[in-house]
């Protein structure tokens, strides 16, 4: 099963790395089989045709796991909503006849290879995962915002979800490191052209 990269952006102010950036290559592909994987903070909700004294909203705890009724730290992190729900089946096949299981995620994180990553000088209006914040509360010189990858997703898709970029970032002198295959890829890219 393929497991999407991690991506990170760095927005920078100040010019961060001095070497070139490798050029985009055909060489680099990135297979369209990408299907979602359960992580931690996710929500779930758990449905058992006919009982619904089983049937549970649930959210995935830091160590991957989940309690249901019945069932006792289930790992489920790793697994896709299909995966997990025959999991369940056969676990609550010790307790009820015919267990008939649907998965449903309902809030997004995922597992953090699925996870993308904004650094550097953000907006704050959106609604992304965690935030960098000064202690005074306000916004401190860098932000970091972290967003579930959706298949399809673009550089503007998430420059649009971010709602933009700060006031005094670079947005030209933007970067984005991936890894694909093991390998670690520096891309330039110029944001402010974008926009």
């Amino acid at each position: 099963m393929f497991r999407f990269k991690t991506i990170v952006i760095l927005l920078s102010t100040l010019f961060i790395i001095s070497c070139a950036h490798p050029p985009l290559s055909d060489k680099v592909k990135i297979p369209d089989d990408y299907t979602y994987i359960i992580g931690p903070g996710d929500n779930l909700e758990i449905f058992v045709w006919d009982n619904p004294d089983i049937s549970k909203s649930i959210t995935v705890r830091p160590d991957g796991k989940i309690s249901t009724p019945l069932i006792d730290d289930l790992l489920v992190t790793g697994k896709t909503p299909s995966q997990l729900a025959r999991d369940i089946e056969k676990s609550l096949s010790k307790f009820v006849r015919d267990p008939l299981v649907s998965v449903i995620v309902n809030g997004f994180q995922g597992i953090y290879a699925q996870q993308v990553r904004v650094i550097g000088q953000i907006n704050s209006g959106s609604s992304g995962i965690s935030s960098g914040r000064g202690s005074s509360g306000g916004i401190s010189r860098y932000s970091a915002k972290t967003f579930p990858y959706r298949k399809e997703m673009t550089l503007l898709d998430l420059i649009i979800q971010l709602g933009g970029i700060g006031q005094y970032a670079d947005g030209n002198r933007s970067s984005i490191l991936r890894t694909i295959d093991g390998k670690k890829y520096q891309f330039g890219v110029k944001i402010d052209d974008l926009l």
